[in-house]
């Protein structure tokens, strides 16, 4: 049971890096980031409205800090996916990823600042390794070949702090309410803010688009089913521990794209990899010692 939180969280962290090559696949065939995200998020929001109501009368029970928690964590997912694409079309994916991946440094400090956890050289080593391992993983350091612009930098730490605000947000209202009403109230809240932003026009279109399928199995898997996952995971790990595990994303989403997409990885990359998932293993055993 020592390995459970930190498990769902890895498990969490893996359907998030399939979700990146679905997501890939549908912006090749010509749709929308906002769109992409958007469905994600309200195919999401479907699944859990169907999970609260299955026990409604225990799932209602709410209270102010656990409705402004949730709505910050929603704030905090449509921030992340948005600034994230718009980080990539004002740089690069490399330049995004490795920016957005900034986000344990951050949850890293204010943790230290509160005082949720104490500063040791083992947590700071932690965190450089696995920056280092995705700069490797992402190719950043090809500066030659990297566009870099000021708006995809802050665009790309925006990203990370959102990150930082959905795992603080998420960390806190599991302590609080049930992860039903927790996921119902952030999600309708991402929803709301991402229809803002949205084409309504593209939204439309794809309910009678041969897509679908691939919209469907995007909400179902990165949002529905991961998001439960993490939410029941990090109620017993610490957040910090949480936004480090997480990082397995970016060797999901590479190992996707190899496997189905025929994508190549240099001897650089797959270093990368293995740098992040020694890390991410020394991490899990030390936390649940």
């Amino acid at each position: 049971m020592r390995y459970v939180g930190v498990g769902l969280v890895m498990l969490a962290a893996f359907c998030w890096g399939i979700t990146g090559g679905i997501a890939d696949i549908l912006m090749n065939k010509g749709w929308d980031p906002i769109v992409i995200s958007l469905y994600r998020g309200a195919i999401g929001l479907l699944c859990f409205f169907i999970w609260f109501l299955v026990r409604i009368r225990k799932n209602l029970i709410l209270s102010t800090r656990l409705c402004v928690w949730s709505l910050l964590a929603g704030i905090g997912i449509a921030g992340n996916f948005t600034f994230y694409f718009l980080s990539i079309q004002a740089s690069s994916v490399a330049v995004a990823a490795t920016l957005m991946y900034t986000a344990p440094v951050f949850v890293l400090l204010i943790s230290f600042l509160l005082r949720i956890e104490r500063s040791t050289w083992f947590k700071w080593g932690c965190i450089t390794s696995v920056l280092l391992g995705i700069i490797m993983l992402t190719g950043v350091y090809h500066t030659e070949s990297v566009s870099v612009s000021l708006y995809g930098v802050a665009a790309g730490l925006a990203s990370g702090l959102s990150y930082t605000l959905f795992i603080f947000g998420f960390k806190n209202a599991s302590t609080i309410g049930k992860p039903q009403t927790t996921l119902t109230i952030s999600f309708f809240t991402f929803c709301l803010v991402l229809l803002l932003f949205v084409d309504k026009g593209a939204v439309a279109a794809v309910a009678t688009s041969d897509d679908i399928g691939w919209f469907l199995l995007l909400g179902v898997i990165g949002a529905g089913i991961s998001f439960m996952l993490y939410l029941i995971g990090i109620r017993s790990t610490t957040a910090a521990t949480a936004s480090m595990v997480s990082m397995v994303e970016p060797v999901t989403a590479s190992l996707f794209g190899v496997l189905l997409m025929g994508d190549h990885l240099s001897i650089i990359q797959f270093l990368g990899m293995v740098v992040i998932l020694i890390t991410i293993t020394l991490l899990s055993v030390k936390h649940s010692n």
